[in-house]
């Protein structure tokens, strides 16, 4: 078995990227990977203006208890005159300073006179509540870099320098199979009629999100039957019109997994078996031009291969820069005392206190656990924690 750093490098080293892009409305952008480095072409704010509803002054008239007269009103949206010496303007959130103000008096600073006058409570300082222009973003700046993977706050980034189409990495194009005989899909029997030792497929449902979620196009070849011949029309069908096939189930030894004997027939078979747990039985190999990986088939296995293993290797594809999420360092509320001599993967769940628990049945296909958990405890191999040592902990909304 291999060590997991070792299985991770050479899944990333067979990661070339596709080098394919498109351009892609913003509403449509979130989730994938930016493909060239999105520079502004002005400054954001474009102008100097209030950062709040007020009144813009003259720093060296504006003393504390001085009464001076409103000279205009300016409004977001709309450009005011300078400001007339000896005077205020009332002013809004977002609107342009006027010229000759340095600074602006919060409203509740002010007290309202008759004759459109006010009394100023509190003396400001020089640039007060005013937004410089430019100090968001400057003119010629990269506001976004290539290989960044784009994010609601980032879309709104792009749109405030006037974008609203980017370039993004093409979408990697997967397809998904399942093996096994005993698999039947959601509604196809209802649960009192399941036959004896079938069970529902409940990989193919999280593995198409989180397959879609790292913009990968996915194509359901759906559940392959347990024979080579099936396997290997299957794989070598897929192999033409994709860039990545990933399967679950099949990649064991027994007589009924036939995947790893599929790839071996019809191209190569470059990384099998990972010292982890869950997720030993993993597999890594090529057929013509496409990549294939082969998951197990156990559901918790299945899942944490691909969060751990599989997402950099996809991102990676894409041109991404950042593959893997940092660790968070959490106490542990739990003790392990008997550790696995392979790299463990457990399902924990952060609490209030600021430590972590562990679900109380590690099984690999009690899927309770999975939706249960917010994270998982990378512990290393043959490594037992006490409660109160630090353990590294992966986030599921960051592997997500």
């Amino acid at each position: 078995m291999l060590p997991f750093e070792e299985a991770l490098e050479r899944l990333l080293a067979a990661a070339s990227p596709l080098g394919r892009t498109e351009e892609v409305g913003l509403l449509e952008a979130d989730g994938r990977i930016l493909a060239q480095d999105l520079v502004s072409a002005l400054q954001v704010p474009p102008f100097d203006n209030s950062a709040m509803d007020g009144y813009a002054v003259r720093v060296a008239e504006a003393g504390a208890g001085a009464e001076l007269p409103v000279s205009q009103r300016i409004a977001a949206g709309a450009v005011g005159g300078p400001l007339v010496p000896g005077s205020v303007a009332r002013i809004f959130t977002g609107a342009p300073v006027p010229q000759g103000a340095d600074a602006v008096v919060p409203q509740e600073d002010t007290e309202t006179l008759e004759g459109a006058r006010v009394r100023l409570l509190r003396a400001p300082q020089a640039g007060q509540a005013i937004r410089r222009s430019g100090e968001d973003i400057a003119r010629g700046s990269v506001v976004l870099a290539a290989g960044e993977r784009l994010t609601p706050a980032s879309l709104g980034l792009a749109a405030s320098i006037g974008l609203d189409r980017v370039p993004v990495a093409g979408r990697v194009r997967v397809a998904l199979l399942s093996t096994g005989d005993e698999l039947v899909m959601p509604g196809a029997v209802a649960p009192q009629n399941l036959p004896p030792g079938a069970i529902y497929n409940s990989n193919r449902y999280f593995l198409h999100r989180m397959l879609e979620r790292l913009g990968c196009a996915v194509t359901e070849v759906g559940t392959v039957a347990d024979t080579r011949e099936a396997t290997q029309q299957a794989l070598q069908d897929a192999a033409a019109t994709h860039d990545v096939i990933v399967t679950t189930g099949g990649v064991s030894v027994g007589e009924e997994d036939h995947v790893r004997a599929a790839v071996q027939a019809l191209g190569t078979l470059d990384l099998w078996q990972v010292a982890i747990k869950p997720g030993k039985p993993f597999a890594l190999g090529r057929i013509g031009s496409a990549r294939v990986i082969g998951l197990p088939g156990n559901p918790v296995s299945s899942f944490v291969t691909f969060v751990v293993l599989v997402r950099p290797f996809l991102l990676r594809l894409q041109g991404a820069r950042h593959l893997q999420p940092t660790p968070l360092q959490m106490p542990a509320g739990f003790d392990w005392p008997r550790p696995d001599p392979r790299r463990e993967f457990l399902r924990a769940q952060s609490q209030p206190d600021g430590s972590v628990a562990l679900f109380p049945n590690q099984g690999s296909g009690v899927l309770t656990s999975l939706a249960w958990a917010d994270g998982l405890v990378d512990n290393p191999p043959g490594q037992p924690i006490a409660k109160g040592d630090p353990v590294r902990f992966l986030r599921l909304g960051d592997l997500l």
